[in-house]
Order: C-alpha cells, then sequence, then structure tokens
C-alpha cells in the first residue's frame, strides 16, 4: 500500500512528532502551503528565539525562570501525550463548551506544542482564527490556514486588537502565579455570550481501594512538586478551585466535570487502560523533566536524591497491582450577553 492511499486522520496522528507526519499527511492538509508559514517566526528577537541549557535539558529564555520545565524535543513529545490522554478522556473531543467554532476567533492559552490549535484548525477549518500563544517558539511552521502562534506572556497585561468568541487554557498549573487575574483578562477579552473552558489535571493521586499509598514514588514526586511549586508562587494543586475562580469573576453558567485517568494500565475498560498506559509512559519517559529543575534548583535535592526518585517513579509507573488515579478537571463558563 502507498504511502498516498494511507487515509490518515488527527485521531492517528496526535501522538506522533508532527514534523515526522508531513510526508504523509493527506491531501487535505497538504493543502496548507508554504505561503501559511507561521507568520511569529518572522518578528522574533533573538532572545526570544534563544534557549537556556541546563541539567543536560533546554528550557526557554523568553521571561527566563516563569516555566520550570523543559521545551526541547523530549518534552515535546511528552506534552503532545498529554494532549492525547485529554482528547480521549473527553470522549475524543478537544473541547466540552457549548459553542460552535465556525466564523468564531478562538484563543489557546499557552499553547505548547501547538497541538490543539492545530487539530482545532483541520477539524474546525470554517473557524475564523485560532491564536496559540507561549512562551517558547516551538510550534511547527506549517500550520492550518486559519492557525497563528505567537510568543507572549499570559500574565503580563494583554493587548488584543479583537475580543475572541472561546477562549481555551489547558495543563496550566504550576505555570500562573495569579490566576484571578488571568481569568479577569480572559473575562475583559471574550465577546459578550463568549465562552472560556480550563482543562487541568490534579496532582493529588489518589486510589479508591487503598491500594496508592504515601511511600509510593509517584505520591513522593507529585507532593513535593505541589511543594515546590508552591514555593516559587505557581500553584500545581489549583484545578480543583478554578470552577470557583471563574465563577468569582462574573462568569455565569460555570459547569465542572471530573474525569478520573488510571496512572497505569491496571484498568480492565479499554479507554481506561488505554488512558492509564499513556499516563503511565508519560511518568516513566517525563519524569526527569517533572523533577529535575523543580527539585534541584527549589527544594534543594541532591543529583543522587533525584535519581534515587526517578527510578522508583518509573518502577512504580509500571505496576498493575497499585490502583492509583489521577482527575482532569474541565471547568467551562460564559460571560453574559
Amino acid at each position: 500500500m502507498s504511502k498516498a492511499s494511507v487515509l490518515l486522520s488527527w485521531r492517528n496522528l496526535i501522538c506522533l512528532p508532527f514534523r515526522a507526519l508531513l510526508p504523509i499527511l493527506p491531501v487535505r492538509i497538504l493543502k496548507w502551503t508554504h505561503s501559511r508559514i507561521s507568520t511569529y517566526t518572522t518578528s522574533l528577537s533573538s532572545s526570544v528565539l534563544a534557549h537556556e541549557y541546563k541539567h543536560g535539558r533546554r528550557y526557554h529564555s523568553y521571561h527566563s525562570g516563569s516555566y520550570l520545565f523543559p521545551n526541547d524535543e523530549q518534552e515535546q513529545e511528552r506534552l503532545d501525550m498529554v494532549h492525547h490522554i485529554c482528547f480521549r478522556a473527553l470522549g475524543d473531543r478537544l473541547f466540552l463548551a457549548p459553542i460552535k467554532p465556525n466564523g468564531k476567533r478562538v484563543l489557546d492559552i499557552g499553547t505548547g506544542t501547538g497541538i490543539w490549535a492545530m487539530q482545532m484548525g483541520d477539524e474546525y477549518p470554517e473557524a475564523e482564527q485560532i491564536i496559540g500563544n507561549d512562551l517558547s517558539p516551538i510550534q511547527p511552521t506549517w500550520i492550518p490556514p486559519n492557525v497563528k502562534f505567537i510568543v507572549d506572556n499570559v500574565e503580563q497585561n494583554w493587548v488584543e486588537p479583537q475580543p475572541y468568541d472561546f477562549i481555551h487554557c489547558r495543563y496550566m498549573c504550576g505555570s500562573i502565579s495569579d490566576w484571578p487575574k488571568l481569568l479577569r483578562q480572559c473575562y475583559e477579552h471574550l465577546k459578550p455570550g463568549g465562552w472560556i473552558e480550563i482543562q487541568n489535571g490534579d496532582f493529588n493521586f489518589y486510589s479508591e481501594d487503598n491500594t496508592f499509598k504515601p511511600d509510593n514514588y509517584l505520591h513522593i514526586m507529585a507532593s513535593n512538586l505541589i511543594e515546590a511549586c508552591r514555593r516559587i508562587g505557581k500553584p500545581l494543586d489549583v484545578a480543583p478551585q478554578i470552577k470557583g475562580l471563574v465563577e468569582a469573576q462574573g462568569f455565569i453558567q460555570a459547569d465542572e466535570k471530573i474525569f478520573p485517568i488510571p496512572l497505569s494500565g491496571w484498568a480492565k475498560d479499554k479507554r481506561m487502560k488505554e488512558m492509564g498506559l499513556f499516563t503511565a509512559v508519560n511518568h516513566i519517559e517525563g519524569v526527569e523533566a517533572l523533577t529535575v529543575a523543580p527539585f534541584s534548583e527549589v527544594l534543594g535535592w541532591s543529583p543522587e536524591e533525584i535519581e534515587v526518585l526517578i527510578a522508583g517513579v518509573r518502577r512504580d509507573s509500571e505496576r498493575r497491582d497499585v490502583h492509583g488515579l489521577w482527575n482532569i478537571h474541565v471547568v467551562t463558563a460564559q460571560k453574559p450577553q
């Protein structure tokens, strides 16, 4: 079977590095032309494009220290894996807000690799524009015609020429120091009747049958990561509070849905097992990214202590006798008409 005859969709592609897919992209996607190469690259200063290298990994340089985790290829693939977990948790949906994106302006806060924005552009080609912003210029340059990426720090005051119809924000716990300010700016830059959706994971891991114990290395990693983020003023455990914070800014029809996800492949249900296996791989391959900088620079752990933790996390992520869970919180709300 030739590559040209293989029918692919984003549901098959979202776990793979985007650049590796170019030779086998379907005709529909190949209609994206070089004239649509992301415009953000043409105006970036050298300070934004530069990177910092430490602990054997690459980190962003724009507003250095605002984000504790790497932005290299290895981390980008981990983030794409998180996207797949969220996508499957939501029933193979990109969002839950009751909005039709056609003709709408969409903002993706902290777009990361840009995979959510690109999939939105692919599934909703009639959307007016989908803008993804991030501290790191790591997004692909070959993108759907209605997608644009910009480098920006959302914690600063926004300067937006036009309001949005839908603002999406995912996996930003541990990256935001002032959630009320962020949500206030979302409110101010939404059109009346526009929607916001916040998707965040809760790092307070647990089990329903008491098999997940405090001495599990996943618990040790998560609890100390929560403490490291608390010390730098960027709370990691804010997911259960988002609904109340959204309502405090004046949003209406606030709704929260909680999706429990296995920490490993122990579940019998096919979808749950899949998400659990992806979560386990995410921790096995991503524990270094999640721990090295915050544990050494913030908590003062020694390299030897971190190595012991990393080995323990990788070992405990493969256990099937421990029925650990973590929750994804999805909050949707509307700006009054």
